[in-house]
């Protein structure tokens, strides 16, 4: 049977334990060859090939629940439960989803784009299935890439100890997130996987079980008993998952295939909640995805024979074109760090994808990487501010949704000078739902003492980084997308923006265009294309939306323009637009009905080019053109 004639689970039930790692291979394969022209996430799916084959081989999926987390790590998955001749279009827009999608496929348990949250969902199903008279079904949890870092994972395994549910948690155990895993998590898996002592005693345990049916049958309290006093020995009396009421096993090798169906089958008639720590190597079977995981994470195009990225993907960008807003800020905090001492940089687990990793090189002892969890390095970042220092706290757009207490609790109530960097805000293009970040502009403006404010391009970027770390400020919030910025001159000298105050990029008189952020851009345009079709546009780039430009405001609206249209990347309701509308409804009423609001729908937005995605949402240049016509 080749990987063509499986169609779903039942069809690897076929095969004998021997024949699943010749699937596997073929997977791996395809997955190398679909992705070199197909830009998807590479290494975390080719280090889960034989862990997924095995899990979908031994249990009754979708019946017993599977959950990937982080989601990115399903691809094989995905090829496997009905989807390989769609994998193709992974991450393109009408295409299949990059994460786990309820609504795509049943073999989809449950949403995971984001991460750690898989423990907690699969005891809740435990929980519901119990309380439905079903005792048979298992619920499986897949936790890797770094997850198991952050809080809602530990709060999760506090409760699965208690609960007696029949809940599977599988550690996928790779040393890496997207970049190298930190902390003390870490290091007790890497003690637990290097102990001499422990990984003998746990080999003689699994020879004993395997002598035979009739010693398995009656072996598993001598089985506890062994692994116990194993762990014991090797580890200490405090096993950390054992000490929550988890049985634990491994950790074992999560690339032969045979061995782990062996285990998983003992596994899935064990009572109760278990985990399984899985060892596997991230990018497993492409020598340059094995080497260098951080980059073939998602490496874009690269040849699927040598494995080595095209040059569009690979080629060091000159520092006198154009940058992406992410490498502006990390060479401005670098100067802005050289000379202002209290200066630091937080990330949760994403330093290479926002470059912080450029100010870590030269000054490591000034960057904290605290792993994937964002309510920590919010609250972190509010104890270094008490201190006096200045922390730059970089959270992807998405991800900072899960801090949105600590935002309000530990910073803004106390008026703690934190600088939220919040990178990848507005449409991030082929991630999808789950990490557009359409939410930021409407949650955080109802907090009091919180500026927010947004660059139309790196010269910006750079103006209002340098303004956040003056004295007297407050908290700060700057949110821009992810991608290219405007500028190749970008390392122009950095001024201090007066706070609130917008600008008039562009005079004009039939139409005025309101911007916040890179979407002034597509309005700048837009005024070009109008302006050769005789009408004239002005073009004014707001910078904030707390504190608004009010004195700006009232100047534009003593002006005769026929309409005043606003455009933002985040969602409509309680966005920039609607606190244009809000402000001229008090205090210039009889203008409000020439306002027109441009920004996202009430609705999810899917995947697909952020190209596509603007104009679906009808906030590109040319839905503004066409506002202007439209009455």
């Amino acid at each position: 049977m080749k990987l063509n004639d499986i169609n779903s689970p039942a069809d690897l039930k076929k095969l004998q334990p021997g024949e699943l790692q010749a699937i596997a291979d073929e997977l791996r394969t395809y997955i190398v060859n679909t992705l070199s022209t197909h830009p998807g996430h590479l290494a975390s799916s080719l280090g889960t090939v034989e862990l997924t084959v095995a899990l979908h081989y031994v249990f009754n999926t979708p019946d017993d629940k599977l959950i990937w987390d982080v989601g990115h790590q399903s691809y094989s998955h995905k090829i496997l439960t009905g989807r390989r001749e769609a994998f193709s279009t992974v991450r393109t827009y009408g295409g299949i989803s990059g994460f786990p999608k309820m609504s795509e496929s049943p073999y989809d348990a449950f949403g995971t784009g984001h991460s750690s949250t898989s423990i907690s969902a699969a005891l809740g199903m435990a929980v519901a299935s119990r309380m439905q008279g079903n005792l048979t079904r298992k619920h499986i949890a897949v936790i890797g890439d770094g997850s198991l870092t952050g809080g809602e994972a530990f709060e999760a395994l506090n409760n699965v100890g208690l609960s007696k549910a029949n809940i599977i948690v599988i550690l996928n155990d790779n040393g890496i997130s997207i970049d190298k895993a930190v902390g003390g998590l870490d290091g007790y898996l890497t003690r637990i996987t290097s102990s001499p002592r422990y990984n003998k005693l746990k080999e003689q345990v699994w020879q004993r079980l395997d002598t035979g049916n009739c010693l398995r049958r009656r072996s598993r309290g001598l089985f506890q008993r062994m692994t116990r006093v194993a762990k014991s020995i090797a580890l200490g009396s405090n096993n950390l998952f054992e000490s929550l009421g988890i049985r634990y096993f491994g950790p074992v090798n999560g690339h032969d295939i045979v061995k782990l169906t062996e285990i998983l089958n003992r596994l899935k008639n064990i009572n109760g909640p278990v985990l399984l720590h899985v060892v596997t190597r991230k990018g497993r079977g492409l020598k340059q995805a094995e080497q260098n995981p951080i980059v073939y994470h998602a490496p874009g195009l690269f040849d699927a024979e040598t494995g080595e990225r095209t040059l569009s993907n690979s080629a060091t960008q000159s520092l006198s074109h154009p940058l992406k807003y992410q490498e502006v800020f990390g060479h401005t905090i670098i100067e802005l760090a050289e000379k202002n001492p209290a200066i630091v940089g937080i990330t949760p687990a994403m330093a290479t994808g926002c470059s912080l990793n450029l100010m870590m090189e030269q000054m490591p002892d000034r960057v904290f990487d605290v792993g994937i969890s964002e309510q920590h390095a919010v609250t972190f970042a509010a104890g270094l501010a008490a201190q006096g220092m200045v922390p730059f706290c970089n959270i992807y757009s998405s991800f900072a949704q899960r801090a949105y207490d600590q935002i309000i609790h530990d910073v803004a109530l106390q008026r703690l000078p934190v600088v939220f960097c919040l990178d990848r805000a507005g449409l991030v293009g082929d991630d999808g739902p789950t990490h557009h970040g359409v939410f930021d502009l409407a949650a955080l403006r109802p907090i009091p003492d919180l500026t927010i404010c947004a660059p139309m391009n790196d010269h910006e970027l750079r103006h209002m980084m340098y303004t956040a770390q003056l004295p007297n400020h407050g908290p700060i919030v700057i949110r821009y997308p992810r991608g290219s910025s405007v500028f190749s001159d970008w390392r122009v000298p950095m001024e201090e923006i007066k706070i609130g105050e917008g600008r008039c990029v562009r005079e004009g008189s039939d139409v005025a265009f309101l911007s916040l952020g890179h979407p002034g851009n597509d309005a700048l345009t837009a005024a070009e294309e109008l302006e050769k079709q005789g009408i004239s546009a002005a073009v004014y780039d707001m910078r904030f939306l707390k504190p608004l430009d009010t004195k700006l405001l009232d100047e534009i609206a003593s002006r005769e323009f026929r309409k005043i249209i606003t455009v933002e990347d985040g969602v409509k309701i309680g966005g920039f637009g609607e606190a244009i509308e809000s402000y001229f409804t008090e205090h210039h009423p009889e203008q409000v009905s020439r306002i027109t609001v441009l920004a996202i729908p009430d609705e999810f937005v899917t995947h697909g080019s952020v190209a596509q995605l603007k104009a679906d949402c009808h906030i590109d240049k040319e839905a503004l053109i066409s506002a202007y016509y439209n009455d």
